[in-house]
C-alpha cells in the first residue's frame, strides 16, 4: 500500500519521532513557537484549526523557518483541506474519518493522516487509501494497550499510527519502543498558555526532554 506522504516528509518526521501539536492565538507567536522548538530537537509541528491565527502563522514559519515540518490539524471539512493547501501546509490532520476530506485531500495532493479510535475507522481510511493513521484519543481509548490489540489485524498492511491525547513525557518511551509507532502528537511541549506567556525557555527544554526520552526508547529497543 503506497503511502500519501512522500518518503523524504515521513523520514523526516519518524526520525524526529515527535509533532509538536499547537493552539495558536496570535500569528506573531509562531516564529518564536517554532524557533524553541527547534532548539530543542523538534522538527515537526501541526497548527490545530481552532483558532483565526492558524493559517496565518502556518505561512509564516513556512515562509522564515523553512526547515520546520509544519502542517495543520483539526481539519473538518474539504474548503479547510483547499485552504490548508493554499496556506503551504504540509500535511493535514483530521481528529475523525471523514471520507469526503479525505477524497478532497487526495485530489490536491496533501498528505492527510485521519484520526481513528476503531476497526471500523482504520477499514474506511485503509479502504481510501490512507497508511498513516492518527489515533486519537489515545490514552482515553485504552492508550497502547488497546491500540495494539486493535491494529493485530492490520498488522500485514504496514500501517503506522500517530497516538495523540494523553501522551506526554512519563508515557512517551512506552509509545516510541513499539513499531507501530511512527510519532506521537505531543500537546504537552507547547501549551497554549506557555505560549501565550511567551516562555519560549520552558518550550525548549520541554522539547529537549522529549527528544531525549525518544532516543533513549530507540535505543533500548535495539539493544
Amino acid at each position: 500500500m503506497k503511502s500519501q506522504f512522500d518518503e523524504p516528509l515521513l523520514d523526516k518526521i519518524e526520525q524526529c519521532g515527535i509533532i509538536a501539536v499547537l493552539v495558536i492565538d496570535d500569528e506573531d507567536h509562531a516564529i518564536p513557537v517554532a524557533k524553541a522548538l527547534l532548539d530543542g530537537g523538534i522538527t515537526a509541528m501541526e497548527l490545530t484549526l481552532r483558532t483565526p491565527a492558524a493559517l496565518g502563522a502556518l505561512r509564516n514559519i513556512r515562509r522564515e523557518i523553512p526547515e520546520m515540518i509544519a502542517g495543520i490539524g483539526t481539519v473538518l471539512t474539504t474548503e479547510q483541506i483547499q485552504m490548508v493547501h493554499d496556506a503551504g501546509g504540509q500535511f493535514a490532520v483530521a481528529p475523525g474519518t471523514n471520507p469526503r476530506v479525505i477524497q478532497a485531500a487526495q485530489k490536491i495532493g496533501l498528505p492527510f493522516a485521519p484520526g481513528i479510535a476503531t476497526p471500523s475507522d482504520i477499514e474506511t481510511a485503509v479502504e481510501l487509501g490512507c497508511r498513516e493513521l492518527k489515533f486519537f484519543p489515545a490514552e482515553p481509548s485504552g492508550g497502547l494497550t488497546f491500540l495494539k490489540s486493535m491494529a493485530a489485524p492490520y498488522a500485514h498492511l504496514g500501517l503506522r499510527y500517530v497516538p495523540l491525547g494523553g501522551v506526554n513525557a512519563d508515557n512517551l518511551a512506552t509509545y516510541m519502543s513499539n513499531p507501530l509507532i511512527m510519532a506521537v502528537g505531543g500537546s504537552w511541549l507547547a501549551k497554549r498558555d506557555a505560549i501565550n506567556s511567551e516562555d519560549w525557555s520552558g518550550i525548549r527544554d520541554r522539547a529537549a526532554q522529549a527528544v531525549e526520552i525518544v532516543k533513549q526508547a530507540r535505543a533500548k529497543d535495539k539493544a
